[in-house]
């Protein structure tokens, strides 16, 4: 059974030096692929760890504000000089902090972010 709210905050404090891959697993969000394999539920881990944090992900995600009161729109925009920002009002909804790595994977027309040491959700 997979953690939420005020659980889910306890088993945070209670594992700080833990990997995120760690964190997944002991908060409960572990599911078997079909060939009978772990599969880490990083998306549906860090929606739980939002709303436990006061986050609504519901009908009112384009209400959210940054730190300077503007309202997220949830696109970016490749900058002149070719780079692609996220800003710190996104990250710091998924509470990442300076040195958090991810693997960036290519699809077609798409770039996903993947936590360093995780597993990918979608196959």
């Amino acid at each position: 059974m997979a953690l939420t709210g005020s659980d889910l905050l306890a088993i945070m404090k209670a594992l700080p030096e833990a990997s995120k891959s760690d964190l997944v697993r002991a908060a409960g969000y572990v599911s078997t692929k079909r060939d009978g394999s772990e599969r880490l539920n990083f998306t549906a881990f860090y929606e739980a760890l939002l709303e436990a944090k006061g986050v609504s992900l519901g009908d009112g995600i384009g209400n959210r504000k940054g730190k300077a009161g503007r309202s997220l729109s949830y696109v970016a925009k490749v900058q002149f000089n070719g780079n692609l920002l996220v800003g710190k009002a996104y990250t710091s909804l998924l509470d990442l902090k300076p040195g958090d790595e991810f693997e960036i994977k290519l699809g077609r027309k798409q770039i996903r972010l993947v936590p360093l040491g995780g597993a990918d959700e979608e196959e």
